[in-house]
This record gives C-alpha cells, sequence and structure tokens, in this order.
C-alpha cells in the first residue's frame, strides 16, 4: 500500500464524517463539503491503486 492509497482512504472516511454530520446538523455546505472530500479522496486512492498496479506488473518477468 503506497502513500497515495492512505491518503485517499483517510480522505474518504473524513469526507463521510463531514457529510454526515452535515446531515445531522441541517448544515448543506458541510455535507457538500464531505462529498467533495469523498470524492477527492476516491481520486487520490484510485490513482494510488493504479500506481501500485503498475508498480506490481513492472516486478513481473
Amino acid at each position: 500500500m503506497n502513500n497515495d492509497q492512505v491518503k485517499g482512504r483517510v480522505e474518504q472516511v473524513k469526507g463521510s464524517v463531514k457529510e454526515a454530520t452535515g446531515k445531522v446538523v441541517g448544515n448543506k455546505s458541510l455535507e457538500a463539503e464531505g462529498k467533495l472530500d469523498k470524492a477527492t479522496g476516491k481520486v487520490k486512492a484510485t490513482y494510488g491503486d493504479l500506481k501500485e498496479d503498475v508498480k506490481d506488473a513492472m516486478k513481473k518477468p
């Protein structure tokens, strides 16, 4: 697991917490910010997954 994968997963969790908090307190701005954080985290994690796949493919003979 590389740094991008970890940061992406953390960002997704942070976004989920913000989104849920926004829904509970009725703060649409916080909810939207959470959704954005989740999407950003998903992109980072996917990028990290792709990097890992390329690295693994390069190791194979």
